[in-house]
Formats: structure tokens, sequence, C-alpha cells
């Protein structure tokens, strides 16, 4: 039985809303029409709202689609099992990223260290790794031999920047 049903005046009810009651058609019609992304709601106004319910947005677009999208995040993420190394890239949204990760490690320890939201997730991430291979002694890809204090701050003074500046590659 669902929550939040009742029956009354010949009719089925929803009443788990915050105005009142509506009718259990009304309202699995409009979950229809609702984002959910891990069992959180992602609001219609998300620019990568697709309805439907999913594990990851990941699961939802392709990585295409997902680079498309200018807005998101630029983040840094470490594994103890690797130390002094840190990863840092970019994602429509940082904590789904770091889940990904997490499927590929048995123990489920990678760390979200630092993340800032932008409008044009690519720009920054190149912003960052041009700013990163300076300071770190050795990279492989989007991974930085740097402690986490340094990957850190790079982030955060990333996040404070005005626009634009523009990077080499």
């Amino acid at each position: 039985m669902l929550e939040n049903v009742e029956y009354l005046d010949g009719e089925w009810w929803y009443t788990g809303t915050k105005d009142g009651r509506r009718r259990l058609k009304s309202h699995q019609k409009k979950n229809f029409t609702r984002m959910f992304v891990s069992g959180k709601y992602v609001p219609k106004t998300h620019p990568m709202h697709k309805s439907g319910n999913f594990k990851t947005f990941e699961e939802a677009w392709t990585h295409k689609d997902l680079n498309k999208q200018k807005r998101g995040y630029v983040y840094a993420i470490a594994n103890p099992a690797w130390p002094g190394w840190v990863k840092v890239g970019m994602a429509v949204d940082a904590n789904d990223r770091l889940k990904s990760y997490q499927t590929s490690s048995p123990k489920r320890d990678y760390i979200l260290i630092s993340a800032f939201k932008t409008e044009n997730k690519n720009k920054d991430e190149k912003k960052a790794h041009f700013i990163l291979r300076k300071k770190c002694s050795e990279q492989l890809g989007e991974w930085f031999k740097i402690s986490v204090e340094d990957a850190i701050s790079v982030i955060n003074e990333l996040s404070a920047l005005p626009e634009p500046r523009e990077y080499p590659e």
C-alpha cells in the first residue's frame, strides 16, 4: 500500500502534499515528468533534467550529452591507495562523478576533496590543469602528483577568479 494515500468520497487521494490533497492519478502523472537520481529529486530547472528514475546522471545521459553541457563542476578527488595523487576533472555533478569512481574501488574510498560550480566546466578544467602542471612533480592524464592541500588551494583560487581568462592547453 502507498503512503499518504486515502480513499475518500469514492476516489483515491494523495495526501502528502504541502497544499492539501491531490487526486492520486494527478500525483502519479506528475511523477512521470520528474527526475530522480540516486533517489534524490532533480528539479526541472537543472540543465540535465530528463524524466525518469536513474542511478547516476551517466545512466540518464551519454558522455557526449554530458560533455555538451557547459555548466557543471570542476572537482578534485583523491584515494588513499595512491598517496600524493589527485585527480582534477569536470562533471555536470561532482558527487555523481564521485559515485562512478566508487564502483571501480572495492573499498569505496575515493574522496571528493574540493569542487566548485561553474558556468563553463570545460574552460575551468583547462585552467586547473594549466596551473596544476606548473605546481605538480608529475602528471598522468588528469592525475597530478601534488599534495591534497595544494590541489584544494588551486581549486579554491579558481572558484574565486573573475571570468574570463584564457589558458593554453
